[in-house]
Protein backbone atom coordinates (compact mmCIF):
# COMPACT_ATOMS: atom_id res chain seq x y z
CA UNK A 1 0.00 0.00 0.00
CA UNK A 2 1.29 3.72 -0.89
CA UNK A 3 2.17 5.53 1.78
CA UNK A 4 -0.26 9.04 1.33
CA UNK A 5 0.86 12.11 3.21
CA UNK A 6 1.15 16.05 3.17
CA UNK A 7 4.26 18.47 3.11
CA UNK A 8 5.11 18.03 7.18
CA UNK A 9 4.65 21.11 8.90
CA UNK A 10 6.80 20.36 12.06
CA UNK A 11 9.36 18.23 13.23
CA UNK A 12 7.34 15.51 14.83
CA UNK A 13 4.76 15.54 11.34
CA UNK A 14 8.65 14.62 9.39
CA UNK A 15 9.09 12.28 12.50
CA UNK A 16 6.24 10.27 12.06
CA UNK A 17 6.31 9.68 8.01
CA UNK A 18 9.89 9.30 8.20
CA UNK A 19 9.47 6.16 10.67
CA UNK A 20 6.62 4.83 8.23
CA UNK A 21 9.33 5.19 5.18
CA UNK A 22 11.97 3.32 7.10
CA UNK A 23 9.37 0.80 8.65
CA UNK A 24 8.51 -0.55 4.58
CA UNK A 25 12.04 1.13 3.12
CA UNK A 26 10.03 2.44 0.86
CA UNK A 27 12.50 4.99 -1.03
CA UNK A 28 9.87 6.02 -3.51
CA UNK A 29 7.76 7.18 -0.89
CA UNK A 30 11.13 9.40 1.06
CA UNK A 31 11.49 10.49 -2.75
CA UNK A 32 8.01 11.87 -2.56
CA UNK A 33 8.25 13.90 0.47
CA UNK A 34 11.61 14.52 -0.25
CA UNK A 35 9.90 16.84 -3.62
CA UNK A 36 7.46 18.18 -1.87
CA UNK A 37 9.49 19.60 1.45
CA UNK A 38 11.48 22.73 1.53
CA UNK A 39 15.01 21.65 1.37
CA UNK A 40 15.73 24.91 3.70
CA UNK A 41 13.24 23.84 6.43
CA UNK A 42 15.07 19.82 6.91
CA UNK A 43 17.64 20.98 9.33
CA UNK A 44 14.71 21.89 11.72
CA UNK A 45 12.48 19.05 10.07
CA UNK A 46 14.61 16.54 11.04
CA UNK A 47 15.43 17.99 14.27
CA UNK A 48 18.09 15.83 16.25
CA UNK A 49 16.61 12.73 14.64
CA UNK A 50 19.23 12.05 12.13
CA UNK A 51 20.72 8.53 11.77
CA UNK A 52 22.53 6.20 9.22
CA UNK A 53 19.61 4.74 7.90
CA UNK A 54 17.69 7.87 7.31
CA UNK A 55 20.60 8.80 5.98
CA UNK A 56 20.68 6.43 3.61
CA UNK A 57 17.55 6.30 2.63
CA UNK A 58 17.49 9.66 1.66
CA UNK A 59 20.48 9.39 -0.35
CA UNK A 60 19.10 6.44 -2.30
CA UNK A 61 15.96 8.13 -2.73
CA UNK A 62 17.97 10.67 -4.22
CA UNK A 63 19.85 8.74 -6.13
CA UNK A 64 17.32 7.00 -7.72
CA UNK A 65 14.07 9.18 -7.98
CA UNK A 66 15.33 12.44 -8.06
CA UNK A 67 18.56 13.58 -9.44
CA UNK A 68 17.78 12.66 -13.21
CA UNK A 69 14.45 14.76 -12.72
CA UNK A 70 15.96 17.69 -10.74
CA UNK A 71 19.82 18.01 -9.65
CA UNK A 72 19.00 21.47 -8.51
CA UNK A 73 17.12 19.92 -5.52
CA UNK A 74 19.13 17.14 -5.11
CA UNK A 75 22.08 19.48 -4.29
CA UNK A 76 19.30 22.20 -2.62
CA UNK A 77 19.03 18.56 0.12
CA UNK A 78 22.46 17.75 0.44
CA UNK A 79 23.45 21.25 1.24
CA UNK A 80 20.79 21.26 3.97
CA UNK A 81 21.20 18.10 4.85
CA UNK A 82 24.91 18.52 5.52
CA UNK A 83 23.46 21.38 8.16
CA UNK A 84 21.23 19.36 10.00
CA UNK A 85 22.27 18.45 13.81
CA UNK A 86 24.47 14.94 14.12
CA UNK A 87 25.27 15.09 10.60
CA UNK A 88 29.34 14.70 11.49
CA UNK A 89 28.42 12.05 13.31
CA UNK A 90 26.21 9.98 11.00
CA UNK A 91 28.84 10.57 8.72
CA UNK A 92 31.76 9.53 10.67
CA UNK A 93 29.62 6.22 11.68
CA UNK A 94 28.87 5.44 7.93
CA UNK A 95 30.15 2.65 6.11
CA UNK A 96 32.36 2.01 3.09
CA UNK A 97 29.29 1.18 1.23
CA UNK A 98 27.78 3.77 2.67
CA UNK A 99 30.53 6.34 1.65
CA UNK A 100 29.97 4.87 -2.17
CA UNK A 101 26.43 5.39 -2.99
CA UNK A 102 26.94 8.77 -1.62
CA UNK A 103 29.99 9.62 -3.79
CA UNK A 104 27.54 7.97 -6.54
CA UNK A 105 25.06 10.35 -5.60
CA UNK A 106 27.80 13.55 -6.45
CA UNK A 107 28.99 11.68 -9.63
CA UNK A 108 25.53 11.99 -11.07
CA UNK A 109 24.83 15.50 -9.83
CA UNK A 110 28.41 16.14 -12.10
CA UNK A 111 26.81 14.33 -14.87
CA UNK A 112 23.24 16.48 -13.89
CA UNK A 113 25.17 19.75 -13.55
CA UNK A 114 22.94 22.91 -14.00
CA UNK A 115 22.93 26.45 -13.50
CA UNK A 116 21.56 26.30 -9.83
CA UNK A 117 24.69 25.30 -8.56
CA UNK A 118 28.40 25.22 -10.14
CA UNK A 119 30.73 22.76 -9.97
CA UNK A 120 32.93 24.56 -7.12
CA UNK A 121 30.01 24.24 -5.39
CA UNK A 122 29.59 20.81 -5.91
CA UNK A 123 33.52 20.44 -5.10
CA UNK A 124 32.83 22.25 -1.71
CA UNK A 125 29.75 20.51 -0.72
CA UNK A 126 31.91 16.89 -1.34
CA UNK A 127 34.44 17.79 0.80
CA UNK A 128 31.56 18.30 3.61
CA UNK A 129 30.47 15.10 2.90
CA UNK A 130 34.36 13.82 3.31
CA UNK A 131 34.63 12.97 0.24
Amino acid sequence: EKLHFSEPSNAYDFGQIMNAVRAKQDKAACADLLTITDPEKLPVLLSNKLEGEIFLIFIQSLKHYIVEKDAGLVYQHLFYLSKAERFKVVLALLSRNGKQQVQQLFDLLSENQNQQYSLEDLQSLKKVYEL
